[in-house]
């Protein structure tokens, strides 16, 4: 009888569940995407079947199947599932699991996969419990994260593991899935009598960016919320579903991957990317302030005296930021962004300066030739400090030919690009004029 209660709760449970988790394939071989990581011949792949899992760290954005994958995992080697979620469990909480599955083993041969879901949440010390037995064998961790573990978990629990890459889901999978939703008589919508035109599948794809869960919570809203059956889930329907796409923004990997495609967008001189890496930002809730920066950073590093304007258009843009805020600066950006990455290029300044502070780490420190030192102060003069110094603009052309470094060496080497072109020719005369005052 109890058995026959307990059935029945769980039952009701399943039933009640969102339509993201009833779908969740319970086999590999019905596992859609991944195939980089799970496909045949993959180590993954050769992982699980070897029945040889270890611990592994499963890595990549919301929806695309992690906890999926530990269940089917757990499955197909035949280990008792275990979940912890990172945000709601302490060290005691681990403990008690970790000693339950150490009985499972000891008692009945029972092995267990304990999965850790946003595991990039413990603390040094939660994720140090687990190494003991992460190293004797006694779970198989799977541990899921969407922030980079190089980073998000320690050293000590990396090593230990291997870890796998999981990529947005591609517009086929997410289509594949919801088609399945739909058709699924035992855990989807087939019993429901819908229709999933072609037209609104494609947008569900589209607005989902490869999370297969919120296309599918979409389109459960959609088909929950209208009472007609047989139902023609349209594009209107699709439409009215999804609302307001949300966009995957953090302050984590994305952040730094968004900034380091705009940067690199500009420097490589493609306006319209830089525009979309811009909006993304800015749509997934990005400081301006910190667009703003790496704008006059860029201007330096990348433009430079290829065009002197650039840095001057970077600032001004950082200080209108800063002056009149959202929404407005976004054409203050903008306008930046475009004209930086119009620019000519030039990185010689960044490469001099390198150059420079390279030579003052590693090569003897040469001191301030005389004629050149401070002599400004009672008793430079008996020292001879300043005495031989050619004043620039006593000379014809402002050029004094003399001395001011005691050694020839060149860093600024401009290039035949913009303003920097006109540089490089004045440059040459005023080398070879202070040649002369070298001797």
């Amino acid at each position: 009888m109890a058995d026959l209660f307990s059935a029945s709760r769980a039952a009701n449970l399943a039933r009640a569940a969102p339509l993201a988790a009833r779908m969740r394939p319970r086999r590999l071989a019905d596992y859609v995407g991944q195939s980089h990581a799970v496909g045949p011949g993959t180590l993954l792949r050769r992982l699980i079947e070897a029945d040889r899992l270890g611990s592994v760290i499963l890595y990549g954005p919301p929806g695309v199947g992690k906890t999926t994958l530990a269940e089917i995992i757990a499955t197909e080697t035949k280990r008792r599932f275990v979940e912890l979620s990172a945000t709601a469990s302490g060290v005691k909480e681990l403990r008690d699991v970790l000693e339950a599955a150490r009985r499972r083993l000891e008692d009945d041969g029972q092995r267990t996969c304990l999965f850790i879901d946003e595991i990039h949440r413990f603390n040094k010390a939660q994720q140090d419990v687990l190494l003991p037995d992460v190293e004797s064998g006694v779970i198989a961790l799977i541990g899921a994260t969407t922030q980079n573990p190089f980073f998000a978990l320690t050293s000590a629990l990396v090593s230990r593991s291997r870890i796998f890459e999981l990529e947005s889901l591609a517009p086929a999978d997410v289509a594949e899935i919801l088609r399945r939703a739909v058709a699924d008589r035992d855990h989807g919508l087939g019993r429901e009598q819908v229709t999933l035109l072609p037209d609104a599948c494609d947008f569900l794809v589209e607005t989902s960016d490869g999370d297969a869960r919120r296309a599918l919570g979409a389109l459960e809203i959609g088909v929950l919320s209208s009472p007609e059956r047989p139902l023609a889930f349209t594009l209107a329907l699709a439409r009215e579903s999804v609302q307001r796409k949300a966009i995957a923004y953090d302050s984590g990997d994305t952040h730094y991957d968004c900034a380091s495609a705009l940067i690199k967008s500009i420097r490589g001189s493609d306006a319209d990317a830089g525009l979309y890496w811009l909006a993304r930002m800015l749509e997934g809730g990005e400081d301006v302030r910190f667009l703003a920066r790496r704008l006059v950073i860029l201007a330096s590093e990348d433009v430079g005296n290829a065009d002197p304007r650039g840095l001057m258009i970077a600032v001004a843009a950082m200080q209108a930021t800063e002056f009149v805020g959202l929404p407005e600066c976004q054409l203050t950006l903008a306008q930046a962004v475009t004209y930086l990455a119009l620019a000519p290029k030039s990185n010689a300044c960044t490469t001099a300066i390198g150059a420079a502070r390279a030579d003052v780490r590693e090569k003897r420190v040469l001191p301030v030739p005389r004629h050149l030192q401070d002599k400004h102060y009672a008793g430079a003069e008996r020292l001879g400090h300043g005495q031989g110094y050619a004043y620039a603009h006593d000379a014809p052309d402002g050029i004094a030919a003399q001395d001011y470094l005691g050694v020839e060496k060149r860093y600024y080497e401009p290039t035949d690009r913009g303003f920097e072109r006109d540089l490089a020719e004045r440059l040459a005369e005023i080398r070879r004029r202070l040649a002369e005052g070298r001797g």
